[in-house]
């Protein structure tokens, strides 16, 4: 149910009953949100943005313009979608075959970023704070803090959760240049040190 008075919609908004929009969200000029999606609080949806039914949202969430997140998206907490971005739903869509019962599931994770243009081909989840290059054909699943390019995309490094390059020394530790918070590189993951 719409919370009355505790986010800000632009008059040209559509909004699709029922949904949940959480206390201090804005939503901007010529968006649509359809029916039974969840938006959590302190979002920001840029113009021209559509968020599909069952579509869910955490808090903080960042949406640029020109963006449609489809049916089986879920951004955790902190997620930025930049400028037209892409996610899809479906792997093999045909406008005479009715796929609504195929639709995959795509998981962003915790303060994960995606670039703008880049498109995500559902079904490949993106973990925690990782960050995906402007332009990238996200194909395949990208790891927690990883950082990827490219079409298709491929790793080439490692983010902090500030989304700074990890540099490395030979025992595996890198710490964030902006912050006080050392990561470990092992057997291919990362572990936050402190």
């Amino acid at each position: 149910m719409l919370a009355e008075k505790q986010y800000f919609a632009h008059e040209s908004v559509f909004i699709d009953e029922p949904c949940e929009i959480g206390k201090g969200t804005k939503i901007w000029h010529f968006s649509h949100i359809m029916s039974n999606c969840k938006i959590g609080e302190n979002c920001n949806l840029g113009q021209n943005v559509v968020i599909s039914p069952k579509v869910i949202l955490g808090n903080n969430v960042k949406v640029q313009n020109n963006v449609s997140i489809y049916t089986g998206v879920i951004c955790e907490d902190d997620v930025f979608l930049g400028p037209s971005m892409v996610f899809t739903n479906v792997m093999n869509p045909r406008s005479a075959v009715n796929r609504k019962s195929e639709f995959k599931q795509t998981l962003v994770g915790k303060g994960a970023s995606i670039g703008a243009n880049a498109t995500i081909v559902c079904g490949n989840n993106i973990g925690k704070y990782a960050m995906v290059g402007a332009g990238a054909v996200i194909v395949n699943e990208v790891f927690p803090y990883a950082l990827v390019v490219g079409n298709p995309a491929r790793q080439i490094g490692w983010v902090s959760e500030l989304g700074h390059k990890l540099e490395f020394d030979e025992d595996g530790i890198g710490q964030c240049p902006k912050a006080d918070q050392k990561y470990q590189l092992l057997n291919g993951k990362i572990q936050i040190l402190n």
